[in-house]
Parts: C-alpha cells; sequence; structure tokens
C-alpha cells in the first residue's frame, strides 16, 4: 500500500506569464482510491502553454501543469482494485467516473467531474497531494504530469499494457487520442470523403490520421507554416494549403478545390476566425464541422451558415471513454494500426521544459517529450 511522502522535481507555474520553475516538491501519499504514479515521460500540449498564459478557465497558480503523461504505478490508496504497483498506465486529464449520467450514457464520453463542470485544481476531498517551500501547490486536471510523481484518483488512471513503450504512448493521454478520435468518432468520417484539417500541431496531424485511417478521398491540411506540409503528406494528406498564399477567404478556396465544400472539417488551433472559417469550408447542408481546439475568445457567426443543414460540433477528447478506450487505442498501436510515433519530433530531458515550450510556439515542434 502506500508509503510516505516523496520529495521529488516538478515544473511549478507560480503566477501567469512566467517561465516554469524546475524545483524539489513533497508529493503526499495516495488516500483511499487513488494512485500515485511514477511518471516516465510526458508531452507538451498546447493546453499546457494556455495554463502558462493565464488563458484556461478555473486554473489556479500556483500549479503544476502537464496533462499528457505515461508511468509507473508506484503506490495506491486504500480501495484501489484496477491498478497494482509496477502497472504501466496512462493518467487521464478527462476522467472516467463511472458513475454521473453521462459516464452512464453509452454515447457519452464527458464525465460530469470534469474540469469544465468542477474545477479539477484540487483531489475530490478537495486538498492537494503537492507541497513547495512550505506552499499548497495546485494540480492541473488532477494529473499533473509536470512531477516526477503525482497523484491521481483512480478514475482518471487506465492501465496499459506492459508492453507499451512510455516515451511513445504519453501522446495518447491528449494529442493523439483527441485528433484520431475527433475524425473516427466525432465527425464518423465516411470512406470516400473530403476533409479539410486548420492547424497542423500534434492534435491536427493526428487528425490527419484519423482521415486517413477512416478511407477519406481527400483530405486537404491547412496551416500558415508551410514547415509543417511535409509531415502532414507523410501522415497521409492529399494538399497542404498556406492561407497566406491566397488573395481570397481560405473557404473559399476550399469550395473551389471541391466543388462544394468538404464533407468534413476540423479546428484544431482554438482561434474564433478559423472556427467560422471551418464552418464555412464545410458543404453547406450535409457537412460536418468537429472544433477541437480551446479558445476563450466569443464567436459570432451568420446563422445561415447552419440554417441551411450544416451540422457544427465540438469534441472532448476525441469522443473516446478514457479508461475504457486508451487500452485498446494502445493495444492497436501496439499492432502497428498507424504509427503515431511519427508525432514525436524533439526528446529532451525534463529540466529542458521551457526549451520545450519555446519549440512549440515557435512552430519548430509536432510534439516535445520530456522525459524523467
Amino acid at each position: 500500500m502506500a508509503s510516505g511522502v516523496i520529495k521529488c522535481k516538478a515544473a511549478v507555474a507560480w503566477e501567469a506569464g512566467k517561465p516554469l520553475s524546475i524545483e524539489e516538491v513533497e508529493v503526499a501519499p495516495p488516500k483511499a482510491h487513488e494512485v500515485r504514479i511514477k511518471m516516465v515521460a510526458t508531452g507538451i500540449c498546447h493546453s499546457d502553454d494556455h495554463v502558462l498564459k493565464g488563458a484556461l478557465p478555473n486554473v489556479e497558480f500556483p500549479v503544476i501543469p502537464g496533462h499528457e503523461g505515461a508511468g509507473i504505478v508506484e503506490s495506491i490508496g486504500e480501495g484501489v482494485t484496477s491498478v497494482k504497483p509496477g502497472d504501466k498506465v496512462i493518467p487521464l486529464a478527462l476522467p472516467q467516473c463511472g458513475e454521473c449520467s453521462f459516464c452512464r450514457n453509452p454515447e457519452s464520453n464527458y464525465c460530469q467531474k470534469f474540469h469544465f463542470s468542477e474545477p479539477q485544481n484540487l483531489l475530490p476531498d478537495k486538498t492537494s497531494r503537492f507541497t513547495c517551500k512550505g506552499r499548497q501547490i495546485n494540480h492541473f486536471l488532477w494529473v499533473s504530469t509536470f512531477a516526477e510523481y503525482s497523484v491521481v484518483p483512480e478514475y482518471a488512471v487506465a492501465k496499459i499494457d506492459a508492453a507499451a513503450p512510455l516515451d511513445k504512448v504519453c501522446l495518447f493521454g491528449c494529442g493523439f487520442s483527441t485528433g484520431y478520435g475527433a475524425a473516427i468518432n466525432t465527425a464518423k468520417v465516411k470512406a470516400g470523403s473530403t476533409c479539410a484539417i486548420f492547424g497542423l500541431g500534434g492534435v491536427g496531424l493526428s487528425v490527419v490520421m484519423g482521415c486517413k485511417a477512416a478511407g477519406a478521398a481527400r483530405i486537404i491540411a491547412v496551416d500558415i507554416n508551410k514547415d509543417k506540409f511535409a509531415k502532414a503528406k507523410e501522415l497521409g494528406a492529399t494538399d497542404c494549403i498556406n492561407p497566406r498564399d491566397f488573395k481570397k477567404p481560405i473557404q473559399e478556396v476550399i469550395t473551389e478545390m471541391t466543388g462544394q465544400g468538404v464533407d468534413y472539417s476540423f479546428e484544431a488551433i482554438g482561434h474564433a476566425d478559423t472556427m467560422i472559417t471551418a464552418l464555412a469550408s464545410c458543404n453547406m447542408n450535409t457537412g460536418v464541422c468537429v472544433m477541437i481546439g480551446v479558445t476563450d475568445s466569443e464567436i459570432s457567426i451568420n446563422p445561415t451558415l447552419l440554417l441551411t443543414g450544416r451540422t457544427w460540433k465540438g469534441t472532448m477528447f476525441g469522443g473516446w471513454k478514457p479508461r475504457d478506450s486508451i487500452p485498446k487505442l494502445i493495444s492497436s498501436y501496439l499492432e502497428k494500426k498507424f504509427n503515431s510515433d511519427l508525432l514525436i519530433t524533439h526528446t529532451l530531458p525534463f529540466a529542458k521544459v521551457n526549451e520545450g515550450f519555446e519549440l512549440l510556439r515557435a512552430g519548430k515542434s509536432i510534439r516535445s517529450i520530456l522525459l524523467f
């Protein structure tokens, strides 16, 4: 069962707008129905950058960010039955409590314990397991993967195959699962269809992979950074376009390329204007637009964009029920049904976390993985 307090390194965001600070923190043992995880690897996601900028709602500082991790169970609290010390696991930013009305609905994957419904800054008993320099440090989405050890509720942990390479499958904690699932689950892309993906970061390129796996005939990748086009083509994009190369709005370019707009469009950036552009890029009658990117701004649209029949959807974690689906997705990865490793462009020691964010902001990385 649980041992004592562990002292370890973590990247603490003391306040918004400041770089992360590598600190020694104390991590308390897990209480009942909690799991303490020794992190092995974590990816850097754009949502973590939103945290550092103070742009993500409900987050409280000081906080240990990070939500795309993989590790090994170090100890468990009383009553934990689904994992044991030594198990390989993915901590889940979107929990699956199994008890709320959404978890019980087979068509839903959102859990009402998620951060948008009730903040995940403290564990369910409303206390933190992190302290640093005598101060309480907040959790981020319960998982806080930018720490060598983290304590999470049992229903925010998925046990995975012991053969899974943790430095590769940490992406399944957010980026890959979100993008791939947006195509497969949320849009339900059909074979022979046309798709457009706005934003070619880790999530957008995972959408490209999902559209290809679903048998889309034409996959149009859109980004203002042409350096991302080679990777998009490698993963299945048939066309790559840069909005800056055209005088007219990109939705008009896409409509001309396809005749009447694409069957499915995806916004994986988180900008209000590209969300409207993505909506306008899909077929005005049967087109489906899926928004994946997180934005903190309001959107105003002309209702005729929807009146003619378009569907506008959002997706959380790609529509997967996390505890049920992540182990299966990782089994598919081990069977080589897709190659998510191609998303990893940089591998850095954990101490270089701020360097990883600089690569992200400069558009030089798809996914940087930090190793502990």
